[in-house]
């Protein structure tokens, strides 16, 4: 080999060395998570809105979402009034937060254009906060399942319209685990109904392991609610790590899926002052951090 044929060889090496290296540091940075985590209101419904928002700041959280409503505070509701909305989406603003997520609340013993009806008005309160996502419980009765297929389905079109996300979660009854979950998904029948997992729920309504249940379900997932459980009809308002859910197990499963998050805090253990919840709040969060630096 002479001295030019050396240089060109060696500039050959160089140049495959660096972009193996590349590739490598690209492949590690795909690999990691970084999904948004958030806390829900559920923590805090006991005191006002405004310390609720003041200790979900001081618990470290960038977002929060309107799940819990209180007489006081109807969020999304159908007949929440413009001016009380219009307070709503500055406060939030005031305290440096992001709401993502507004619960809706659908009924089943109504005509089903009723029901569309009261569903888009919330939808459009949702659009009006700039909400992400808006969260149906599914339906407990078997009865009332057909309804709750057709409204959503119903919902999923307008939503899509309005550039909003609709999801169910695991909540019991026709929402209960993966085969009513994708039994909702096929009877609904659009692209904008997606699944917000709830690992801490499947434990409470069925005893199922949640990561076998999230499997057939995951490519559908789109949202993250982060709660434990020990038990069936077990308590949820509890620090992580003391039920049974397999958070890195769950996240694992996840992120084969190509979860993006985020994930919402709900289950916190409610201390005797807003600060005391704040503090366990923050735990939560830390030891989801934990877990997702693992992943």
């Amino acid at each position: 080999m002479n001295r030019r044929e050396f240089i060109q060889h060696t500039a050959l090496v160089t140049a495959a060395t660096a972009a193996s290296v590349t590739a490598i540091g690209d492949f590690t940075a795909e690999a990691k998570v970084n999904w948004p985590v958030g806390c829900f209101n559920r923590p805090w419904t006991k005191w006002s809105f405004d310390e609720t928002l003041k200790q979900t700041k001081a618990a470290g959280y960038k977002y929060t979402g309107l799940l819990s409503r209180t007489r006081e505070e109807p969020f999304i509701a159908a007949d929440a009034r413009a001016e009380y909305l219009d307070a709503l989406k500055k406060k939030l603003a005031a305290n440096g937060l992001t709401a993502n997520m507004g619960a809706l609340r659908s009924r089943h013993n109504i005509p089903v254009e009723e029901s569309v009806k009261e569903m888009r008005q919330q939808i459009d309160n949702a659009r009006f906060l700039g909400l992400q996502f808006i969260l149906s419980f599914g339906v407990d009765k078997p009865e009332e399942y057909a309804h709750y297929y057709k409204v959503m389905h119903e919902s999923a079109v307008y939503a899509e319209e309005k550039k909003i996300k609709l999801v169910m979660k695991p909540h019991g009854g026709g929402s209960g685990a993966s085969d009513e979950i994708l039994r909702a998904i096929k009877e609904v029948n659009h692209r904008n109904f997606k699944i917000w997992y709830d690992a801490g729920n499947i434990i409470h309504y069925t005893g199922k392991d949640p990561v076998e249940e999230l499997k057939p379900i995951a490519q559908h997932v789109t949202g993250f609610c982060a709660k434990d459980c020990g038990a069936v009809k077990g308590e949820v308002m509890m620090q992580f790590g003391e039920g049974k859910v397999n958070f890195a197990g769950v996240f694992k499963a996840l992120k084969a899926a190509g979860f993006k998050g985020p994930i919402m805090v709900e289950g916190v253990k409610v201390g005797a002052t807003p600060e005391e919840t704040s503090a366990n709040a923050k735990a939560n969060r830390e030891f989801l951090e934990k877990v997702l630096a693992s992943v």
